[in-house]
């Protein structure tokens, strides 16, 4: 016997389609239509959440990113101190001056800030202690000379300054 021509052929391990139960009332179309609303505002919801995680997240990387590249300027901008220390007078000099004040001009922009100064107090969030100096002539815990300045974005560091520390001299016995 051959099926009627208004109904798809079955398929072998496939069951018959159902069609939606159709709602006997208007209180469960009611109750249909708030369920879907309510999913409906809770993937809103999920969609707002998302749309913020997701920018956060660029925000932080792009910051990273800047981070990163201000890091690799400033081996660039040490390379041209130490040249400066190491032929403080002359043309050569002259130049590397231009370009070091070209490049902390860059860092300006930026809002980058150099921190690390000779007599200011020791503070472990902004400097690396190289070294410790025994000295009378300035506060205990105070920075008496830097090896290598440190750079910061308002109060985020980028890279610690490396300084001289003081320390009171031991009391003779």
């Amino acid at each position: 016997m051959s099926e009627p021509a208004h109904q798809a052929p079955a398929v072998e391990g496939s069951e018959p389609a159902h069609e939606p139960e159709q709602p006997d009332t208007a209180a469960e179309l009611a109750e249909q239509l708030g369920d879907a609303e309510d999913r409906y505002r809770r993937a809103l919801a999920d969609l707002d959440n998302l749309r913020k995680r997701t920018s956060r997240e660029i925000e932080r990387r792009v910051e990273e990113s800047r981070e990163s590249l201000l890091r690799d300027w400033l081996e660039a901008l040490d390379s041209v101190e130490r040249a400066l220390r190491m032929t403080p007078e002359g043309a050569v000099s002259t130049g590397l001056r231009s370009v070091l004040d070209q490049m902390e001009a860059i860092l300006a922009r930026h809002a980058v800030e150099r921190i690390g100064h000779v007599g200011e107090p020791f503070d472990p969030e902004r400097h690396e202690a190289v070294g410790v100096r025994e000295s009378d002539q300035v506060p205990d815990r105070s920075v008496v000379d830097v090896a290598r300045s440190g750079f910061a974005i308002g109060t985020r560091v980028l890279r610690p300054a490396q300084v001289i520390v003081s320390r009171r001299p031991e009391p003779e016995a």
